[in-house]
C-alpha cells in the first residue's frame, strides 16, 4: 500500500489514455504484441461489426491466398453442378457418352473457362438456360477478379511501419540509478525520418479500497529522433518521478501491469506518416538486464544484425 501511495503523489498520471479506469473489466492487457486492442466487440450481428476489407488487407498472405483460392474452387463447382443440372447435352463440345464423372469434370472447366472469360471454344453453351448461367457467370467473375485485384493492390501499397520490436523490456544499470529499456528496429529496406515515441503505464492500482486501473507518462530520454535507421534504445529513466521508482523484482512478478509503446515515423518508400505500436506486461519484463550491440562494421558499411533483436545478458542492479 506504502508502494501506490508514493507511486500516486510522484508519478504524473494520465486521465486520456483511451482505457476505462475500471479494473474489474480488465481483460488480461490492454494492447496485443502486435499492437491491436485486446478488445472483442460484441452486442451487433457480425456483418455489422466487421469490416471485411480491412479483414482480408490485414490477413496473413498464406489466409488470404487460400481464401482466394478456395473462393474459386468452390464457386465453379456451384457452377459445374448448375450446367449438369440443366443437361450436358445443353454444353456443345461434350461427348454425352462419356460417364457422368466425366461429364462433371467436363463441366467445371467449361465454368472455369467462363468464370475467368478465357473462353478456348471447343465447349459452348446451347440453349437459354445455360446461356443465361454462362452470361451470369461471365459477371460474377469479372466482379470478382475486380474485388480481387483491388484487395491485391490495397495489400501490396498499404503504408506500414516495418519495425520489430524486442521481445522483452528490461531493466538495466543507468548511470547511477536504473532505468526501463525496450528496442526497436527497422528490418526492411526503407527509410524512416522523424521518429518520435510515447510510453504509457497502465497499472491496477488500489484506492479507497478497490483496484483501479491508472496510467502514467513515461518520460523518456529521447522521444524523438531525425533518422531511424539502425536500432533504437527506448530508454525511460527511474527518478523519484517515475511512477516504477523503487520497483523491485517482485513487483514486476506480482503486480498487474502494461507498458504500451507507440511510435509514428515518416516513411520515404510510401511519402506518408506511419505508426505502430506494441505493449509489455510486467511478465515480459526481464530485471537486471542489458541489451547486446546488434550492430558492427566493416570496410566500409555499418552491418545491423536484425537476429540481436532479442539479445540480452544478465547483470546485476545495486
Amino acid at each position: 500500500m506504502e508502494l501506490f501511495k508514493k507511486l500516486n503523489e510522484k508519478a504524473k498520471s494520465v486521465v486520456n489514455s483511451g482505457f476505462g479506469s475500471n479494473a474489474n473489466n480488465y481483460g488480461g492487457r490492454f494492447l496485443n504484441k502486435d499492437g491491436s486492442a485486446n478488445v472483442s466487440k460484441r452486442g451487433m450481428n457480425i456483418f455489422s461489426r466487421i469490416s471485411w476489407h480491412h479483414t482480408m488487407i490485414e490477413l496473413p498472405s498464406w489466409k488470404f491466398l487460400t481464401i482466394l483460392f478456395a473462393f474459386y474452387i468452390v464457386i465453379n463447382f456451384i457452377f459445374a453442378f448448375g450446367y449438369y443440372c440443366i443437361g450436358i447435352e445443353y454444353l456443345n463440345g461434350i461427348d454425352p457418352s462419356g460417364s457422368e464423372l466425366y461429364k462433371f469434370w467436363k463441366a467445371f472447366f467449361f465454368s472455369t473457362q467462363t468464370f475467368t472469360t478465357v473462353g478456348y471454344g471447343h465447349i459452348s453453351p446451347n440453349g437459354i438456360l445455360s446461356s443465361a448461367l454462362a452470361a451470369t457467370e461471365a459477371l460474377i467473375g469479372l466482379l470478382s477478379f475486380g474485388i480481387a485485384t483491388g484487395l491485391f493492390f490495397g495489400r501490396f501499397s498499404k503504408p506500414t511501419a516495418y519495425l520489430k520490436f524486442s521481445h522483452n523490456a528490461i531493466i538495466a544499470p543507468y548511470g547511477e540509478i536504473s532505468a526501463l529499456m525496450l528496442r526497436t528496429t527497422p528490418y526492411k529496406n526503407t527509410n524512416f525520418t522523424d521518429a518520435e515515441v510515447k510510453m504509457t503505464l497502465g497499472m491496477q492500482v488500489e484506492e479507497d479500497g478497490k483496484m483501479t486501473n491508472k496510467f502514467y507518462a513515461l518520460d523518456l530520454e529521447l522521444s524523438k529522433i531525425n533518422l531511424l535507421t539502425l536500432s533504437w534504445t527506448l530508454v525511460h529513466p527511474i527518478t523519484e518521478n517515475s511512477p516504477l521508482y523503487k520497483f523491485t523484482k517482485e513487483d514486476f512478478e506480482n503486480i498487474e501491469g502494461e507498458i504500451m509503446v507507440f511510435i509514428k515515423t515518416f516513411d520515404n518508400m510510401f511519402s506518408a506518416v506511419v505508426n505502430t505500436s506494441t505493449s509489455y506486461t510486467f511478465k515480459e519484463v526481464i530485471y537486471g538486464a542489458k541489451f547486446e550491440i546488434m550492430y558492427s562494421q566493416n570496410k566500409s558499411k555499418t552491418i545491423l544484425h536484425l537476429d540481436k533483436l532479442d539479445s540480452y545478458h544478465k547483470v546485476d542492479i545495486d
